[in-house]
């Protein structure tokens, strides 16, 4: 494996990488994105959903091939993908040779999980396996999509298990990232919140003036777009990201003065939030007594053509008319 991944290495050692560092001193960075390298082709686990899709978007129009690892034969997201080109590769977590045979040949792969569907230990014991896979089948480049500040023994389960994998892949021997958002801004777009957003309400956990580090989801997908086409920049690198941090209670001024409804915030008690999910009140004490700490300057000024979106910026090209009507 190490012969392929040094001459895989040494073929975007080219003038076309591009990067930021190259950018001319006398041109402005926001000016331009950085030329990608070659066609890459790149495995993208959980393509049918947002984060997923999300990157797909940006790796796509950026040149590359993708292939993608679909466990529903029948996902009315099946065609959809397949038009746009997509290689679409049967196979779920919990079927490591389907995983194997997905990454074979491929230049890079994107791993993520979630703990929603079957909880956290089974979202750790598919990433490993994963990894485990993707190391058998030789995979050059591999980069995880983990969470902010799960590296600092939060003590939240589903911070832990995703730091639990990304331990394994530290071991693993892979040439690796690891990608670690904060709160996505889609978060308001959710159902449930959407639902509270509608009768006038925005309720979390947190104080009304406790600032929350927040990255919106294209912001997300061009960053790790960069980080997949460059993996000598970015090899054994973990990197929190977030675009903006603001209070939940401007937020939701923001929210009221775009839709023309007045959005009221609430905190909701930590004991009410724990009898009903345990793991989310120690996040929300989490975050009130600490919270994530990505350099949010460093990240704007080291990589402006992501185009880092601050939440009013996000919030006014939502249809919040639309969508709360």
């Amino acid at each position: 494996m190490e012969s392929r991944v040094t001459r895989w290495l040494a073929n975007l050692d080219n003038p076309r990488q591009g990067g930021f560092d190259r950018i001319s001193m006398n041109e402005s960075p926001r000016s331009r994105v950085p030329l990608a390298p070659k066609s890459l082709l790149v495995l993208v686990t959980g393509i049918t959903g947002k984060q997923g899709s999300h990157l797909a978007r940006h790796l796509l129009k950026r040149g590359h091939r993708l292939r993608a690892l679909v466990r529903n034969p029948s996902s009315p997201k099946l065609e959809e993908i397949r038009s746009k080109g997509v290689d679409v590769a049967l196979g779920s977590f919990d079927d490591p040779a389907a995983i194997e045979r997905a990454a074979r040949g491929i230049d890079a792969m994107f791993l993520m999980g979630t703990a929603l569907e079957a909880g956290v230990q089974v979202e750790t014991r598919q990433g490993i396996a994963a990894i485990d896979a993707a190391k058998a089948a030789e995979v050059p480049w591999l980069v995880y999509s983990s969470i902010g500040s799960a590296n600092r023994q939060t003590g939240i389960p589903h911070f832990d298990s995703k730091f639990a994998v990304e331990e394994h892949l530290r071991r693993s021997g892979l040439p690796y990232a690891v990608s670690a958002p904060t709160a996505f801004m889609e978060n308001f777009l959710a159902p449930l919140q959407l639902s509270s957003l509608r009768q006038g309400k925005f309720a979390m956990g947190t104080s009304p003036d406790r600032r929350l580090q927040m990255v919106a989801l294209d912001d997300l997908s061009a960053f790790v777009t960069h980080i997949l086409e460059n993996p000598s920049r970015f090899g054994g690198k973990r990197i929190d990201v977030a675009s903006d941090a603001l209070s939940e209670a401007d937020a939701a001024r923001i929210i009221s003065e775009l839709s023309g409804r007045k959005i009221e915030y609430q905190q909701i008690p930590l004991d009410v939030v724990r009898s009903q999910n345990a793991s989310y009140a120690k996040m929300f004490e989490w975050l009130e007594r600490v919270g994530y700490t990505a350099d949010i300057d460093r990240l704007r000024r080291d990589f402006p053509y992501v185009g880092w979106q601050r939440f009013h910026e996000w919030a006014a090209r939502q249809d919040w008319v639309r969508v709360l009507s």
